[in-house]
């Protein structure tokens, strides 16, 4: 049974997290926000869970936040507003997480439907579905990062006409912007997604992955290339001494699965100070 509106399996090394009340169009309360990231976080700690798929029990992806019937969702007083100021400072971000997140949008998606999926990694749409970020249209301001992140992911003429208008847009068009990389049938999207996880699970390093994701979601906010480059490069050279490193080159050598045993977690510790400017020890 599904927790707040949330449930979650395991299929091996990949967890699927449904967004679970397809009655209400899988439209975000409070709880359901906070059970969502709660489970992201404790998947994200597991070291067997390689990937996460997000997806969406029914028709719908996600209709958004759940609408009060008179109006008053957003109508936040004191106490209210108190409590949502907690809820944001303690929420996990999911682009701190070193677990790939990938958004099976097996439907429809606007508002929050649609915001929580950018802050994941890798988005499959159903290529028919509506998606739209209709915050305008509701006498709002689009939020959860997407001012943020939109310009960087299609371009600043496209968020700002997507944004300012609020219009739907399908998810062939999703994928034509750059917001999807895949854009399939319906009955193809969770297949797709778990298609994708799988071969993050199977093929590739836990340790190098994670540190992947880290460093380009740190580098979003880089501005100076040289520290971008030095950083990169540091941690290349130390991976590359690395058991998993060694892994990977027997195992496409040897026409085989790799076998590595690195966690995500794993960490690497590197100088600030590019190594072409220190002094010769």
């Amino acid at each position: 049974m599904p927790t707040d509106g949330i449930s979650v399996e395991r299929d091996g090394a990949v967890a699927v997290v449904w967004l679970d009340r397809p009655d209400r169009g899988n439209g975000f309360t409070s709880a359901m926000q906070i059970e969502l990231h709660a489970q992201l976080d404790l998947l994200d700690r597991d070291d067997d869970i390689r990937a996460i798929v997000v997806t969406g029990r029914g028709r719908f992806f996600s209709t958004g936040a759940d609408m009060d019937p008179e109006g008053t969702n957003f109508a936040f007083d004191e106490e209210r507003t108190r409590q949502a100021r907690m809820m944001m400072r303690d929420r996990p971000r999911p682009w701190k997480m070193r677990t790939p997140i990938i958004a099976a949008m097996n439907g429809s998606a606007v508002g929050l439907g649609l915001t929580f999926p950018l802050q994941w990694d890798i988005r499959v749409v159903n290529e028919a579905a509506k998606y739209g970020f209709v915050f305008t249209r509701r006498g709002l301001i689009p939020e959860q990062n997407s001012l943020w992140l939109l310009p960087k992911l299609v371009g600043l003429a496209t968020a700002t006409e997507l944004l300012l208008t609020g219009r739907l847009f399908s998810g062939t068009e999703a994928r034509t912007m750059g917001i999807a990389t895949h854009a399939v049938p319906a009955d193809r999207v969770l297949d797709t997604a778990m298609e994708l996880a799988s071969e993050i699970a199977r093929c590739t390093s836990p340790a190098a992955v994670g540190l992947t994701k880290q460093l380009i979601y740190s580098f979003l906010s880089e501005d100076d290339r040289e520290a971008a480059f030095h950083q990169e490069w540091e941690i290349f050279r130390a991976l590359g001494r690395e058991p998993d490193s060694a892994e990977g080159v027997a195992s496409f050598i040897g026409k085989r699965d790799p076998k590595f045993t690195s966690g995500k977690h794993h960490r690497i510790d590197v100088d600030d100070s590019p190594a072409w400017e220190r002094p010769e020890v």
